[in-house]
């Protein structure tokens, strides 16, 4: 009787591990765009909502309610680098840049996921209801591993928030080093 063979020959084994290797490899880097534009577009809408119920906010309340970049999620941090996170709060003083004093009410603070690069060109943005306007500007949300384009969350003076690739000469949002 014959017995037959079960196993694998070194040759069939190595162009196995090289056909698994070249998918891996061909896979991994568009998983990891993806993951980076999922990244992207989620702190994109955290921060489009936040600035809608900022203006929300200062309606129902009738007080002034600012967001700024915190690092601690209790008070605002100098500069326009947002990347850690920022916070939402009553601006009873009216301070520009704002600045969260004691006793203002803190609505809201989020912390921003791991790999995304946030500035904007505000230390601050501001929203004062219906009759006055709001602070307007844009943030540029990157990923620092430049695996995909920045995009911008641009703000109007009355409040509201755009998403834009471009600028408006047409040339591409830049992160920020």
């Amino acid at each position: 009787m014959p017995m037959n063979n079960l196993g694998f020959s070194l040759l069939e084994l190595l162009v196995t591990v090289l056909a698994a290797s070249i998918v891996l490899g061909l896979g991994v880097p568009s998983l990891a765009a993806t993951i980076a534009k999922s990244r992207q577009t989620a702190e994109i809408n955290a921060l489009f909502h936040a600035l809608y119920l900022a203006r929300k906010e200062s309606m129902r309340r009738r007080q002034v309610v600012s967001l700024c970049p915190s690092t601690d999620g209790l008070t605002c941090r100098p500069g326009r680098e947002w990347s850690t996170g920022w916070i939402m709060f009553e601006n009873a003083d009216r301070d520009e840049p704002p600045e969260r004093d004691a006793g203002e009410a803190l609505v809201y603070s989020h912390t921003v996921a791991n790999g995304i690069h946030i500035t904007a060109n505000r230390r601050g943005f501001t929203s004062r209801g219906v009759r006055k306007r709001a602070t307007n500007g844009t943030f540029v949300v990157c990923d620092p591993a430049a695996r995909i384009a920045p995009k911008a969350l641009v703000v109007s003076y009355t409040g509201r928030p755009r998403v834009a690739r471009r600028q408006r000469n047409g040339a591409a949002y830049a992160c920020a080093d």
